[in-house]
């Protein structure tokens, strides 16, 4: 038996760590309790601490405060559910009954989006270019698992049309939103991903997604 790795954190800190992965939910019911200002700045600052290729920090966060300013995005929202819902077909009535946003309800409204000036980053990206847009995701993901951690809740929402929510925010050319994240307390967290509660979809297994050395030849443990 290997013995563990000298920096390994202890037992408690490295169960928190899994907790914190497996009880992370993609929230779309809010209660209107406020965020207090350090917690949410503790938050932003776990967002900024993420990795990004070539260290180009390719992430900007805009914290929506303007309540009118928040209804509009709440719109465009609802005018790309109508669009997809119409793109789904038989599936449209089923999807319409879904709750895909939080906007209105959370305690704090965020877009996520990335930078202007990206193309003189080549660092990295060279032949991946994408790989901006892997640096904010990860952003995104370390801000996630840090809401859980503090009992937060949060929603991405990918439901909008980005050249629309750009001009809405102001944005330079060549930046790009990415995400609308709905940040805020919740009564619970959903016992699974609320896609499998509503009976949407159903997450599959770790071992349909890792191949051992080829494409489609089955990994298995250890």
């Amino acid at each position: 038996m290997s013995s563990p790795a000298k920096n390994r954190f202890s037992d408690a800190e490295r169960e928190a760590v899994y907790r914190a992965i497996a009880e992370r939910r993609d929230m779309r019911h809010f209660n209107s309790e406020p965020i207090d200002e350090p917690t949410l700045w503790r938050l932003l600052r776990a967002a900024h601490r993420a990795p990004s290729v070539g260290l180009m920090q390719p992430w900007r966060l805009i914290r929506i405060s303007d309540r009118t300013l928040r209804v509009r995005i709440h719109e465009l929202v609802e005018r790309e559910r109508e669009a997809t819902a119409a793109a789904l077909g038989e599936r449209s009535d089923e999807f319409m009954r879904l709750k895909v946003q939080g906007v209105l309800e959370c305690g704090e409204v965020l877009v996520a989006a990335l930078a202007d000036g990206r193309e003189r980053h080549i660092f990295g990206r060279r032949t991946l270019p994408e790989m901006d847009l892997a640096s904010v995701a990860c952003a995104i993901q370390n801000l996630w698992l840090a809401a859980r951690a503090e009992g937060l809740g949060m929603g991405w929402v990918s439901l909008f049309e980005p050249e629309a929510l750009a001009r809405l925010l102001d944005m330079p050319a060549g930046a790009k939103p990415v995400a609308i994240l709905c940040l805020g307390h919740v009564d619970a967290f959903y016992s699974a991903p609320m896609l499998e509660l509503e009976g949407w979809t159903v997450g599959r297994q770790l071992q349909e997604f890792v191949f051992d050395n080829r494409w489609n030849e089955t990994a298995e443990p250890r």
